[in-house]
């Protein structure tokens, strides 16, 4: 026989006795898992019980610890965290908006008068050149044209 078969054989036998003790243990773990059922169905009742009335304990004294907390120590972390806010926030940039808009508001101004200016200054002769530009009306009988009477 070659020795991959024997090992083979002998791996199979191997497994087969232990599915048969495995078995055979379960068969023989039933009547102690009958006795001892009983006693872990009274011992998860009991832990539950016990579990039920730590924690009807511990509610009210962590809701007596959170408040003295929250009385004591949160205004003093609180004050602490905003000092600290302030210390890291940078300086705010002083506000130059009014010097802006004051500069602006004196250069239209300024522009307004000179245009102002400019234009009383313009008005006058703008008016009188068109006064000379038109003949004034003839009132004499003669035919002549207003070129000739220049």
């Amino acid at each position: 026989m070659a020795r991959t078969n024997t090992d083979r054989n002998a791996t199979t036998a191997a497994t087969r006795q232990i599915w048969q003790r495995a078995r055979q243990t379960a068969q023989d773990a039933k009547p102690v898992v009958a006795q001892v059922k009983p006693l872990a169905n009274d011992t998860k009742a009991a832990a539950n019980r016990g579990l039920r009335k730590a924690r009807s304990w511990a509610a009210p004294q962590v809701e007596r610890t959170g408040q003295a907390l929250q009385d004591t120590v949160a205004p003093k972390v609180a004050a602490a965290l905003h000092s600290s806010a302030q210390r890291l926030a940078p300086d705010k940039p002083k506000r130059r908006g009014w010097r802006i808009a004051a500069g602006i508001s004196a250069l239209l101004a300024a522009a307004g008068a000179i245009v102002a200016v400019l234009r009383h200054r313009t008005a006058p002769s703008a008016t009188t050149a068109a006064d000379e530009d038109e003949p004034a009306p003839a009132v004499s009988s003669s035919n002549q044209t207003p070129s000739s009477a220049r």
